[in-house]
């Protein structure tokens, strides 16, 4: 079964909001002309993660919200290769990539332990 009450209340929310909000914090940094590529890109890979979440816990069952979890997880990887993308053009220093890559392995983490959980409760 879904988790029942606010996906607000999940953890694994609040920290995919918090890292749409370092995305967007780090697109300020980018090159005007990537507007509309990387910046644009990553933004919306970002903001993937927390509307996936919320989205298949607002399904209401197990399955969907598995599935949408996993969704979620294919948008994270996605904020990690547009990441690696932008430290190698040298968009972002080391020290931000490494710090953005944390927050996507913790959240990843939660991801699988989540699925986890609403696929043994199902």
């Amino acid at each position: 079964m879904a988790p029942r009450g606010s996906y607000r209340d999940l953890v694994v929310w609040q920290k995919g909001i918090d890292l749409v909000l370092a995305c967007y914090e780090v697109c300020h940094g980018f090159p005007d002309y990537e507007k509309f590529g990387l910046s644009s890109q990553l933004r919306r890979a970002a903001v993937s993660v927390p509307a996936n979440i919320a989205e298949g816990n607002g399904r209401g069952s197990a399955k969907a919200f598995v599935n949408f979890l996993w969704i979620a997880n294919g948008s994270l990887t996605e904020v990690e290769t547009h990441i690696h993308i932008a430290n190698r053009l040298n968009y972002i220093t080391d020290d931000i990539h490494t710090s953005i890559l944390q927050r996507t392995q913790e959240i990843g983490r939660m991801l699988t332990g989540l699925r986890r959980s609403a696929s043994a409760n199902s």
